[in-house]
């Protein structure tokens, strides 16, 4: 649970990695999650790219400059959405194993080496 503090936390979607990186306001496990959410995005905006070129080359469609930033548009306000709705659980999964790695927070779902067997 995360502790309530007075200061307003900022809005750290809007923050680029270095701003958020150097906010004292921001928790470690939210800056994992941003980072996080952001690697997923990255990741879903270059599948979702090579998904749609098969799918927008074609004699009705036009291949401007203008038609392919506006394409870039979709696919990057797309996949921004897809990962902030959590869909794909990609950046969940990376948030937990590096808030783990990070906060030297054991992993319950391995067994642990340091545990002694009966001999």
């Amino acid at each position: 649970m995360k502790p309530i503090s007075a200061t307003p936390s900022p809005d750290i979607g809007r923050l680029s990695i270095e701003q958020l990186a150097a906010n004292p306001n921001v928790s470690d496990q939210d800056k994992i999650g941003e980072v996080s959410r952001q690697f997923e995005s990255y990741l879903l905006r270059q599948y979702l790219g090579e998904a749609r070129k098969p799918i927008t080359h074609s004699k009705f469609n036009p291949e401007g400059e203008t038609n392919h930033m506006y394409q870039d548009m979709i696919t990057s306000n797309l996949a921004d959405s897809l990962s902030k709705a959590g869909s794909f659980g990609l950046g969940n999964a990376l948030k937990e194993q590096l808030i783990r790695q990070n906060l030297a927070i054991p992993d319950e779902t391995t067994p642990a080496a340091s545990r002694k067997t009966k001999s």
